[in-house]
């Protein structure tokens, strides 16, 4: 791979018109797109940290052309599902339902915070993920290329929760032999460092964004060793006040995450994991008071752990709690509107962007990909049957989809005579010193209209620049590509088409799912640690 190639992919895509699909990949749009849509501080800040995305494109691109192979690939796309929050909103109520409650606990605090807070990161740079090509996107979630990249939220909960783990397992160190004492900690160390290269060998996060993430998973994990029991004390000693202001916290916590410059989905799930936790405080004090108050209570963690009662316990848990999504989500979202439409009118709705408000709608269609309940199912469904399994290799957005199709048409153009490509080198050489050198978001602002009004302050970044009377044009879709015979080119643009319409598109977010989402999940949150805990006693299979 040439020096060059990654680089001027890069500028190529982002000098191309936009098509139907009216939501390229989180982090690509033009310049002035970005200059308009953040606040000044943060726009400085994303134009000194994107060159790191440029920089690092081919070395990624490099590593993972040297380490591939199919069992790499079906390897670290199959593991990348141990560090997303939907793999541990299926895991954490399990710790309550075996009779692990601190565990739970300590869990839902870390990982809330490494969802919240690297998504609040994510937000607010809004930096790109390393682009595909040269990179090749190796995933079994068709979304994950809609969200930012910096920083990565699966190394941020991979590292949290391994060096928590080993802290654990340190003060518990003589309860195990010496054999399983290591063999342990060597699971956790994998555990993270697998998590970790696995981003960068899917094509998902550069070493930007794993260095950062891992930095914020082991603040996460300090704090909780540091200042967790205490916190969780201090939350059940006290009256009704305690909780309360932790909803209000977490409430405004909500409010103030930062607004993205593109429809990028990560504050779903920063809501999805407060939610958690408002129903994790909430279901932990009710039930330290029940048992404060009530010498004869028993205790709802003390589980007979045989592997009949666990699977019982599991199944049934997990059926109560797609009852509650099941009744709550449709009746929420039919019920809100209205609220919202009433408050409006005194001013007070708090809008948020890429979010339709309640005037401008009379109903919620029913939404696709809404939750992680549903990934839950999907991603159970996958492990039961690996030979169903899809591991989808390639491009996952339209930004990845476009650079796929340069691609090409820069390799047809590369597969021509030699002389004639000297030729264009001499006479770009002669032409070098007239032409103005222009920086890569320049060139996408200057192709969309407004955008470039602005953008000559990017000349002032030292950023990488490109040619831009020549490079602009120089990757064109393969159906117009002259080198290019009519059937081929007939054949490319069928693929193209199925390519585009199979990929997965941001979908239209409404107000009320706000809220909707907060009380769901801490719906789900309570019944985990104290509603399904008293349901299993009373079937008796606790």
């Amino acid at each position: 791979m040439s020096d060059q190639t990654p680089h001027v992919l890069f500028a190529a895509h982002l000098s191309r018109p936009t098509t139907p699909n009216k939501d390229p990949d989180a982090g690509l749009r033009g310049l002035g797109h970005y200059e308009r849509r953040l606040p000044r501080w943060r726009f400085r800040l994303r134009q000194k940290l994107i060159p790191i995305v440029r920089w690092e494109t081919p070395y990624l691109a490099y590593m993972q052309r040297v380490c591939r192979s199919q069992w790499l690939d079906t390897y670290f796309a199959l593991t990348a599902n141990l560090g997303t929050h939907t793999f541990f909103m299926t895991a954490l109520p399990i710790c309550y339902w075996c009779g692990f409650p601190a565990m739970g606990n300590a869990l839902v605090h870390m990982l809330a915070m490494g969802v919240y807070f690297s998504g609040f990161v994510k937000d607010m740079a809004c930096l790109p993920r390393p682009l595909s090509p040269p990179l090749q996107r190796i995933t079994m979630s068709g979304s994950a290329a809609l969200e930012y990249g910096f920083p990565s939220t699966h190394t941020t909960n991979a590292v949290s929760v391994a060096l928590f783990c080993l802290y654990q397992l340190h003060l518990a160190q003589d309860e195990y032999t010496p054999l399983v004492y290591n063999m342990l900690q060597a699971l956790f160390y994998c555990y993270a460092i697998s998590i970790t290269l696995g981003r960068m060998y899917c094509g998902m996060h550069g070493f930007f964004d794993v260095i950062f993430g891992g930095l914020l998973g082991a603040a996460i994990a300090w704090i909780r060793i540091a200042y967790g029991t205490a916190f969780d004390a201090w939350m059940v000693a006290g009256d009704w006040t305690r909780p309360a202001l932790a909803v209000v916290v977490l409430g405004v916590a909500v409010r103030v995450h930062s607004e993205p410059a593109d429809n990028c989905p990560c504050f779903d799930d920063s809501v999805s994991f407060l939610g958690v936790v408002m129903g994790i405080e909430l279901g932990s004090w009710h039930y330290a008071k029940y048992v404060a108050a009530n010498s004869q209570a028993i205790d709802i963690y003390s589980f007979d752990n045989s592997l009949l009662k666990v699977g019982a316990r599991v199944v049934g848990g997990i059926v109560v709690i797609f009852l509650w999504r099941a009744v709550m989500k449709p009746t929420l979202l039919r019920c809100l509107p209205p609220v919202y439409r009433f408050v409006d009118k005194w001013g007070l709705t708090l809008s948020r962007r890429y979010f339709l408000q309640s005037r401008d709608y009379k109903i919620v269609p029913p939404l696709r990909n809404d939750d992680n309940i549903i990934d839950i199912s999907a991603m159970i469904s996958n492990l039961r049957h690996p030979r169903k399994r899809t591991v989808s290799i390639g491009p996952q957005s339209e930004a990845d989809a476009r650079e796929l199709i340069a691609n090409r048409a820069q390799k047809r153009r590369d597969s021509r005579s030699g002389s004639d490509k000297r030729k264009q080198s001499q006479r770009r050489s002669r032409r070098a010193p007239s032409t103005p050198s222009v920086t890569i978001d320049e060139c996408a602002g200057s192709s969309a209209g407004s955008d470039s009004s602005k953008a000559g302050d990017e000349l002032k970044q030292p950023s990488l620049r490109v040619n831009a009377r020549t490079d602009l044009n120089l990757l064109t879709p393969p159906a117009s590509d002259a080198g290019a015979s009519s059937d081929s080119g007939r054949e490319d643009e069928r693929k193209d088409r199925e390519m585009f319409s199979a990929l997965e598109k941001p979908r239209i977010h409404y107000d009320a799912e706000v809220v909707t989402r907060i009380v769901v999940y801490a719906g789900i949150a309570w019944l985990a640690v104290e509603g399904n805990p008293l349901l299993f006693r009373w079937a008796g299979v606790a």
